[in-house]
Formats: C-alpha cells, structure tokens, sequence
C-alpha cells in the first residue's frame, strides 16, 4: 500500500510545487523582458493588438526611473505602425509599462491597491526590475488617445504615467515649409511711382 500512496503523493507534489512556482506574484516579477518566451495570445484591444517581431517598423526606448517617470513620457505614432517598445529601468525599485485607455488603466490600478499580490501578465505590459530592461511589440491599428502607466501600487498615484496619440497619415503633425515673409518696404516687392514728365500722354 505504502509503494503505491508514494508515487501518487510525490507527483501530487510536484504538481503542487510547480503550481506554485508558476503563479508570480505581481511585485516579484524579475526578467529582463517579461513574458519574452512565451508564447503570445494575440487579442484586439481598444489600444491596438500584439504584434510580430517581423512587422517591426522602428523601435522606442523608454526610460523608467525611481522619480517615478517616464521618459518620453509623450509619444506619436500612425494608425497601422508596429512597434518594439525597449524600457530601460534606470531605478533601484520594480517597474512596469502598461498599455491602455485612461479608464482601463484607473480600474487595474484600483485593483492592483486592493490585491497588491495580483497576477499581472499581459502582451501590453512589461515588468522590469532594477537595472533590466523590458520589450513589448505593439500594433496599433486604431487611431486615438491612449495612455501608458506603472501601476505598481504607489507608482500609479505619483504620476507615472504617460500619453500616446495614434494618428492617421492626414493626421500626422507635417512639417510645413513657411513663405519667406515680405516686408511692405523690400526693395523687391516696392512698386515704383512713375511720375510723368511734361509732354507725355499717359
């Protein structure tokens, strides 16, 4: 009887063990980029979709510091662009980068204050410890007003957050070339007074 329980019960624990091992939680999360190797769950989000590595059209590094910033904390990009994010954390504290809508963002940050032990794993996401950096890649295919934020709790509340304006080709800030400007008295643009001398028939 004993030969037989043992089995069982060491397989059970092992079960229990990788379990365990396999549900992080959120503060402890120390790869350099998180969730690299698994395998992505592509799903449409209001922000955009997860993308493939092969699409890349450019990459944007981003900061991530103990003051609770990010840098840039303002971004562009077009409707249909591709990109790798690259988060360097220049701090001594965990930090993450969130993708979202103002809305999202509030409820997750909500129930990250609630459950700080949460599990927190997502393609728009990277968790990033001291000194690492963090990747994600990113397809925005729908133009609008988007944010970014560490919703470590704390991080959230002091302002770590920042924007992302996805626009269209029209919408693009162009780059206008100006008229040179003509003053009323250059000498090219004055119109000469033509008096007429006596004799002459206008």
């Amino acid at each position: 009887m004993d030969q037989q329980i043992k089995p069982a019960a060491l397989v059970l624990g092992l079960c229990a063990l990788f379990a365990g091992n396999s549900v992080l939680a959120h503060g402890g999360m120390a790869a350099d980029a998180h969730g690299a190797a698994a395998q992505v769950v592509k799903e449409q989000k209001e922000w955009g979709i997860a993308g493939d590595r092969d699409q890349v059209d450019r990459t944007i590094e981003i900061r991530m510091t103990d003051k609770m910033r990010f840098t840039p904390d303002k971004l562009q990009v077009k409707v249909g662009e591709t990109i790798r994010f690259v988060h360097h954390n220049d701090g001594q504290m965990l930090h993450e980068f969130v993708l979202g809508t103002k809305p999202e963002l509030d409820k997750h940050a909500a129930l990250m204050a609630k459950f700080p032990g949460m599990e927190h794993d997502e393609p728009y996401m990277a968790h990033v410890a001291p000194s690492k950096n963090g990747e994600i890649i990113w397809t925005f295919n729908q133009a609008g007003e988007f944010d970014f934020a560490c919703l470590i709790v704390g991080h959230y509340q002091a302002g770590m957050v920042g924007e992302i304006s996805v626009v269209g080709e029209a919408d693009a800030m162009p780059i206008v070339a100006r008229e040179p400007s003509v003053s009323p008295t250059d000498s090219s643009t004055r119109v000469a007074r033509i008096q007429p001398r006596e004799g002459d028939t206008l």
